[in-house]
């Protein structure tokens, strides 16, 4: 179905969930962010990020840490709250929050009662009438206290860290968790309330064979999935030192990790899911994400695809990044030394870059790409990319329409390696990426 160029798939290269992305992130003057967030305006977007996990899994590059010390937990969240209250204060009464996202990490790391002080006080401090409100669950420490408070809170949205059914591969990467486990946290997150139910699976993993992933395919399917992320595994050591646990001579080549996306795509796409990019599908006609790429309105943002139309997100706690038109700034990652800056009251970003008219040109073509599979480009842009589309486009991956650049059918796959032909700052011998699929 998709034709196999590997000299296409041979560079790294970033999924653009912001472009500028992170690695160009520099020094920032705090004052920057504060005065972005007091020139907001109309609807923002928040995103909660909580750094705990009760386990830590090999493969996870995210800015985690063990959840076993009741005093660490508190700490942070004491910097969180002081947070929440300095950033509201910063923003016009204007503003309206009408999303609210929780990561990390993973939320039900904390107890639920902490939880639930928390978004007491996002209310509080934030005029957010009646928002959409997502969370990241491990299924591991799901419990039924848990789905009491997603029930008091009216969570619509909730993401759980399946990655695969295998029980071989689930060693193999640290994360072991039963069926049952999760058939269980299913159950409790629809009784309350939950309407939007995404999986996060994996291929490319340790020792996955083709029949490991298609079979957690269709277990996921049997579950009653609305969303599946089905992201390629990225080993990057050099960059994730908890990744050297894992051993890469057990890895599928490129060849194995193209198949199985290629797989697991047409898997979704003829068992009633549509297609959102290469490796995300949702339900049409029960799931949000499905109608805002069927209507044209799929954007990209931190947390990837969304359908949240806000130019506005607000990152809260360690590393969290905030986006603003003109702006992307990035919270201290170092857990310690956030909770001194938010207990003296100041705000927690210090790194970003300020986009130029430029980057935000190009930042709405990798969009436009990535969500809708075309953009149009300028005169100048076209000419500039050209020569860099030619392999995408004498291999019938690409086609130019007068001044419209279009992603066919075989060119999904390739679709990031052609969005990087817009970008500026990659440099042949720059910071490494994880495999384009």
């Amino acid at each position: 179905m998709w034709p196999y160029y590997p000299d296409l798939l041979a560079t790294p290269v970033p999924r653009y969930t912001s472009y500028p992305t992170a690695a160009e992130f520099g020094d920032l003057d705090p004052d920057h962010y504060r005065q972005a967030l007091r020139h907001a305006e109309g609807d923002v977007s928040l995103y909660i990020h909580i750094p705990f996990c009760e386990k830590i899994c090999f493969y996870c590059g995210c800015n985690t840490a063990a959840a076993g010390r009741r005093q660490r937990l508190e700490s942070y969240l004491d910097a969180l709250h002081r947070e929440i209250v300095h950033v509201a204060s910063l923003l016009p009464p204007s503003t309206r929050v009408r999303r609210i996202a929780f990561g990390g990490g993973s939320p039900n790391a904390l107890d639920p009662d902490d939880f639930q002080r928390l978004v007491d006080a996002l209310f509080f401090n934030f005029a957010s009438p009646n928002p959409t409100i997502s969370i990241e669950l491990d299924p591991r420490t799901m419990t039924r206290e848990w789905a009491a408070a997603i029930n008091r809170v009216g969570i619509e949205r909730a993401s759980l860290g399946v990655q695969t059914f295998a029980t071989h591969c689930q060693e193999a990467i640290g994360r072991v968790q039963s069926e049952d486990c999760i058939v269980q946290t299913v159950d409790w997150l629809r009784d309350a309330g939950v309407t939007s139910l995404n999986f996060d699976l994996m291929y490319g993993l340790p020792g996955q064979s083709m029949h490991d992933l298609e079979d957690s395919l269709q277990r996921t399917r049997v579950l009653g999935a609305d969303r599946v992320a089905l992201f390629g595994y990225a080993h990057v050591p050099h960059i994730v030192p908890r990744q050297k646990v894992i051993d890469d001579n057990n890895l599928p080549d490129q060849r194995q990790r193209f198949a199985m996306a290629e797989m697991g795509y047409a898997y979704f796409v003829t068992h009633g899911y549509a297609s959102i990019g290469f490796d995300h599908f949702a339900r049409p006609g029960s799931d949000p994400l499905a109608s805002a790429a069927f209507r044209g309105k799929l954007r990209r943002n931190f947390q990837g695809f969304t359908d949240d139309s806000s130019d506005i997100l607000i990152g809260l706690g360690t590393s969290a990044t905030s986006s603003f038109p003109h702006l992307l700034a990035q919270n201290e990652k170092n857990s310690g030394r956030y909770r001194m800056i938010a207990s003296q009251h100041h705000v927690a970003a210090n790194r970003g870059i300020r986009r130029t008219a430029d980057d935000r040109y190009r930042a709405a073509v990798i969009e436009q790409l990535l969500c809708q599979g075309r953009a149009q480009l300028g005169a100048c842009l076209m000419n500039e990319a050209r020569e860099r589309l030619s392999p995408f486009l004498e291999r019938g991956l690409a086609l130019i329409d007068r001044q419209w650049l279009e992603i066919l059918p075989g060119g999904l796959p390739y679709a990031r390696s052609i969005a990087v032909t817009f970008d500026t700052y990659r440099q042949p011998n720059g910071r490494k990426f994880s495999s384009a699929v």
